[in-house]
């Protein structure tokens, strides 16, 4: 695969195919002369270090306009010459993102030669674009407490959230993590790297496995708000603009380190009350990188390359190594009271060239080759035994090639292809006998101290099954630019294809797994496999965008196509010990999809004078296209049968195995011949070539098909002070086209509906007694029967979803030395699906068997501050520094498993399928929180400046306030026992030493 892609990069490189670019800053602005008329005809020049050609120009059009677009980040001067009048020259202009800066001329009757420098603040405020967009540049990433990844930036954006725990100084490591913001899919955030993708072929395509550049970053831009053509989805868009090199040679050489005796502790008292019996510590921690750019010919070509190294060992929190593991004959947890120890180190190096082939045409070419390996010396939670963590390995590679051409002042033509390529990535056990162990999940609904002590505990092996897996994505882009003064044109293109290849994982020899209460037998998994998915996705985009200045008045249009289609290569599941005639598939076409959106904005400048502007934009989205959604894998023939089914088993002879027929499907009583007792598996299509999931043919093909979501935007942007401006915005987001299944083999009178009391506990909301109601059950004759027919939500009712927020931004970039960033976000998520469940009873479901009674969810509003600030302190070249975050707890629920006994007496009968538990959260989705995250992060650094050299050399200070705040919980009810056990804290202060030269 990747030599052919290097063959494509090749090919598009020689024939520069058009491709879609990323946005980049702009000036615009009007041209008069003294007595106020416009005039038409002036050159209107940029020029600035950033620009490698040096200088780019326009001309003011017939009403005095002019308009010089896609310039990269830095500082720039404006001259304005015309015959027969003063030249004029304004200075330190500095543009971030795709900001764009309102500059303004007057020019005077006089000679050419004669040049009259104006001086003047840099614009803060953007009365052109609608958008809304944070940037923060390189300088400010080199000042800042952070660890140097994409997600320690992502989250110190207010408004967005980030998957997984809270991060403190790197610890996590560079791992997997998606955002979002304003109530959007958890996956919906885009990382892109030049404008091209750095997302996997599942969960998205928004971000995957790759460690982004950050350190080499000329700056990091972030669309939150108002986006045009250019992206597909709603949600926050982070794109990395990097380093090219010059014709000076440059480097830097950075280190930091931190070890077990830098860390304080923060195990206090109550949060050992609270249950956790160890915390999580850092152990050491290290970060390394050396970069070198330089000509490689002046004037003509340049090449920028670094290298990086970095990784860290800590200690896991509650978890400690099991006595029993890799033993086949031990059935139970037993704690060794040795720590468990979790690791992840990750390598890079990448090169980046680049060719100013004429004074209009430039061309990039880059590759970066990545190695990494996480959980390889053990691993684990506070709820999964380190033998059940199998180490990830992954081996990206990352390949970039791109053309710009500023092929007349009024043409801008750009093209690019990138990959994103992650073959032969996975999970390998860590056990050398692990095909002949067998998963335990502990159950533990009524305490377990005979199996650990612990709800939910995974141990043996990996519960999840070992696999390899490829990923791959290509993307392509292109587009034309035309501007001429008071208006400005876009079209481009985007393509993208995704090869997803994910096998069904091999979990052992038996293709089982057991789930256990206080160490006893309760339920046992049967898989069908090996299997491997294979799913190809082909996306293409056309847009067109405009934007007209009249006045104080700027709007802004686009409307965007996108097609997407999925394919499946000929697949086969089995053979295994429950399929013993291999199923094959043939190669079939998935779902085609065509769809316009239409977004607008409009920007008024309200005085005139560039310092106030109203904004609002209104536009249509559409949820990603990627591997794993309606757009790929669902539709897969191996999604859409049974591989995973769940049966009861009363292990009565008590020697830890099934000892029942488990090719019959059927319930089966073999105790009075020795045997043992197992229920009617869960699905009776199990391990047959029957589909358990049929799509309605209406949404597989068409337009207007796919999720969806309007964003609405309402905000404020105000200059208070010289370079410091203030942001208030309303946002409103609402979804639309929601899939609901509807099971064909039952109707909604075979569901018996039945209630549940709350037990009287003072730990929960109004001391609990409440009884809960909206809880089904099926005819137990119908038990397994599955016929899934899945159609839009809109075909039995009414469901919504929907945003509301208030959010106020910041942002300050002071001549002496001090950068401030950050703001706030007030908001809040309300759905409801109550038309549907009254429709569909088995939508109470969820996909790991419990149910949810809560169809209608309006949680409080809850607000989030982020913020960022950096000064050097004059002639001592001292810099301090510091990021703050305070983030709400997340929803939390109190899951109980009610005994079939205590069910039948509401429900007038034992549970269907015999089973022994029904599972569901006592507490409304809302209702209880966990606890907030308040995070200061510091730094002091020492800016020493030698005769060729800058060094920095400086302490940074994580979780500076020592917070124990609980990051994640053990959300297991047991009645007058445990519940919220902290399983993850915020990891202790600790200090950081670092140091850089820049030469």
């Amino acid at each position: 695969m990747r030599a052919l892609v290097r063959l494509t990069l090749a090919a598009v490189s020689a024939i520069c195919v058009p491709a879609l670019a990323y946005a980049q800053a702009s000036i615009n602005g009007v041209v008069k002369d003294t007595s106020g008329a416009v005039l038409p005809g002036v050159t209107v020049e940029a020029s600035s270090p950033a620009l490698i050609e040096k200088v780019r120009s326009a001309i003011t059009d017939g009403s005095g306009h002019y308009d010089i677009e896609n310039l990269r980040p830095g500082a720039y001067s404006l001259t304005f010459t015309l015959a027969g009048f003063s030249t004029v020259k304004r200075e330190g202009i500095e543009l971030t993102g795709t900001f764009t800066a309102t500059v303004n001329a007057d020019m005077k009757v006089g000679a050419v030669a004669e040049t009259i420098v104006v001086s003047g603040e840099t614009p803060v405020v953007d009365v052109v674009n609608a958008k809304q967009q944070q940037t923060v540049s390189g300088e400010t990433l080199e000042s800042i407490p952070t660890a140097r990844l994409y997600h320690s930036i992502a989250t110190l954006v207010p408004g967005i959230s980030v998957s997984g725990s809270q991060d403190v100084g790197g610890l996590a490591g560079p791992v997997t993590v998606t955002f979002n913001m304003r109530g959007g899919p958890g996956n919906e955030g885009r990382l892109t790297l030049d404008g091209l993708s750095l997302g996997a072929s599942l969960n998205g395509t928004g971000v995957s496995y790759t460690v982004a550049d950050v350190p080499n970053a000329q700056e990091i831009t972030f669309t939150t708000a108002g986006a045009l053509g250019e992206i597909e989805v709603g949600g926050p868009a982070m794109n990395l603009v990097p380093r090219q090199g010059g014709n000076k040679f440059s480097g830097s050489a950075f280190g930091n380190w931190a070890n077990d005796s830098l860390q304080t502790s923060n195990y206090t008292d109550a949060i050992k009350a609270a249950g956790l019996n160890a915390p999580n510590l850092m152990q050491k921690i290290w970060d390394s990188s050396v970069s070198l750019g330089g000509p490689i010919r002046q004037d003509k070509l340049w090449f920028f390359a670094s290298t990086r190294y970095q990784g860290n060992r800590k200690l896991v929190a509650g978890m400690f190594d099991n006595l029993n593991a890799g033993d086949p004959t031990k059935w139970t947890y037993a704690s060794s009271g040795s720590q468990s120890r979790d690791d992840g180190t990750w390598k890079s190096f990448n090169v980046r060239g680049t060719w100013q082939a004429t004074a209009r045409n430039k061309f990039s070419f880059y590759e970066d080759q990545q190695w990494l390996c996480t959980s390889c010396m053990g691993g684990g939670s506070a709820t999964v035994a380190p033998e059940a963590r199998g180490n990830n390995h992954a081996a990206p590679t990352v390949q970039q090639a791109t053309w710009s051409s500023a092929w007349t002042s009024k043409l801008l033509l750009e093209a690019g292809f990138g990959t994103n390529l992650i073959d032969t990535y996975g999970t390998q056990p860590n056990l050398s006998n692990y095909s002949a162990i067998i998963p335990v999940t502990e159950r533990c609904t009524g305490g377990c101290a005979a199996n650990g002590g612990i709800a939910g505990l995974q141990y043996r092996s990996i519960v999840a099954g070992a696999y390899i897996a490829d990923s791959d994505v290509l993307s392509w882009r292109g587009s034309i630019t035309r501007v001429t003064g008071a208006n400005s044109m876009k079209v481009g293109y985007y393509g993208q294809f995704v090869r997803n290849h994910f096998p069904n994982a091999v979990v052992n020899d038996t293709w089982t797994a057991y789930t256990f209460n206080n160490g006893a037998p309760l339920q046992l998994t049967q898989l069908a496999g090996p299997a491997l998915f294979n799913t190809h996705l082909k996306t293409h985009a056309l847009y067109a965008q405009d934007q007209w200045t009249h006045g104080r008045l700027t709007l802004t249009g686009a409307v965007r196509y996108d097609r997407s289609a999925s394919f499946f290569p000929q697949e086969q599941v089995g053979p295994n010990p429950f399929i013993l005639t291999p199923t094959v598939f043939p190669a079939q076409d998935g779902t085609s999809y065509n769809d316009i959106t239409p977004r607008f904005g409009a920007a008024y400048d309200v005085f005139g004078n560039g310092k106030t502007s109203v904004k609002v934009n209104l536009g249509k989205y559409l949820a990603a296209a990627d591997g794993s959604s309606i757009t790929g894998a669902l539709t897969n023939p191996l999604s859409r049968i049974s591989t995973s089914v769940t049966r009861t088993w009363t292990d009565t002879n008590k020697n830890f195995k099934p000892d029942c027929d488990l090719s019959n499907p059927l319930a089966q009583n073999l105790s009075g011949s020795g045997g043992d007792v197992c229920g009617q598996i869960s699905n009776l299509n199990f391990a047959k070539p029957v589909f358990s999931n049929t799509y309605d043919p209406a949404i597989l093909h068409g337009s207007g098909l796919r999720p969806y979501d309007w964003n609405l935007g309402i905000q404020v942007q105000q200059q208070v002070l010289p370079r410091v401006s203030v942001n208030v915005g309303y946002f409103r987001r609402w979804f639309g086209n929601f899939l609901a299944t509807d099971n064909l083999a039952v109707k909604a009178s075979d569901y018996t509906p039945f209630t549940v009391t709350a037990p009287p506990d003072p730990r929960l909301p109004g001391g609990g007694g409440n009884v809960i109601s909206g809880l089904y059950d099926v005819n137990p004759t119908l038990f397994g029967q599955t016929n899934n027919f899945i159609t839009l939500s809109d075909n039995y009712g009414k469901q919504t979803s929907h945003w509301n927020s208030v959010e106020v931004n910041l942002t300050a970039r002071v001549r002496q030395g001090l950068t401030l960033q950050g703001g706030t976000s007030t908001g809040r998520l309300t759905t409801d699906n109550c038309a549907i469940v009254a429709q569909l009873p088995e939508a109470t479901f969820t996909a790991t068997g419990a149910l949810n009674p809560y169809c209608h969810v309006e949680p409080p509003f809850l607000t989030q501050f982020k913020g960022l600030a950096a000064y050097t302190i004059p002639k001592v070249d001292v810099q301090v520094s510091g990021t703050m975050q305070s983030i709400p707890g997340g929803t939390l629920q109190a899951n109980l498993s009610v005994p079939t006994a205590t069910v039948a007496q509401s429900l007038g009968r034992p549970l269907a399928g015999s089973a022994p538990f029904a599972t569901l959260s006592l507490v409304t989705p809302g209702s209880v929180l966990g606890d907030r995250i308040n995070q200061l992060d510091l730094r002091v650094q020492k800016v020493l400046r030698l005769s060729r050299a800058r060094v920095q050399v400086g302490v940074d200070l994580y979780n500076a306030l020592n917070s124990s705040a609980i990051q994640t919980y053990n959300q297991t009810f047991i009645t007058n026992g445990s519940w919220l056990t902290p399983t993850l804290i915020l990891p202790a202060r600790f200090a950081k030493i670092s140091a850089q030269v820049d030469f």
